[in-house]
């Protein structure tokens, strides 16, 4: 396969692979939920741990932001298909920002607690169940667009791997 970019550091191959596995598991634990009923201990642990795994995305986004801008990752976009890359990814870290922050908002004016690991942590509005509603909404809606991001993201990745061969796959394994 040619090679003409560097592969990414460790650092932000790491990063990237531990989001995915707290994508997967924020997007899991809401969606088992709905097997138990309301109010159950099951679906209000399930939830908890959706809160406080989309909290720790929020706070990891932060590092993978700081890895991508103080390591070595490919080269700036070139190509149409470079600059279609940078948009995906543009819109990935705002995702992952914007989620938690939706999620934290929606608890704060719905007046719950939002817990993190043992702490609660302080409400970002006063509660308002009108814009808990709302938020709640525009969180709901930009989480399915996480899953058409997402999935955009890892065919563009297989598609670069066995239609393009150009080595990007391999890049962020660290085979490069």
């Amino acid at each position: 396969m040619p090679q003409t970019k560097p592969a990414y550091s460790r650092v932000s191959i790491g990063l990237h692979w531990l989001m995915l596995v707290l994508l997967v598991a924020v997007y899991g634990c809401i969606l088992l939920r709905e097997i138990y009923p309301r109010g159950s201990d099951p679906r209000e642990a399930l939830k908890a741990w959706h809160f406080m795994l989309g909290l720790t995305v929020f706070l990891l986004v932060w590092a993978r932001l700081l890895a991508r801008f103080l390591t070595s990752r490919p080269s700036t976009p070139r190509s149409w298909n470079d600059w279609f890359a940078a948009a995906m990814h543009v819109a990935l870290y705002a995702f992952m920002i914007a989620m938690p922050l939706l999620g934290w908002l929606t608890l704060s004016a719905g007046g719950k607690p939002i817990p993190f690991f043992g702490l609660s942590l302080p409400a970002l509005t006063a509660p308002d169940e009108a814009l808990a509603d709302q938020v709640k909404d525009v969180h709901e809606t930009i989480g399915v667009v996480g899953y058409w991001l997402v999935g955009l993201h890892a065919g563009a990745a297989l598609f670069h791997h066995y239609v393009l061969r150009d080595g990007t796959l391999k890049r962020m394994l660290g085979r490069a």
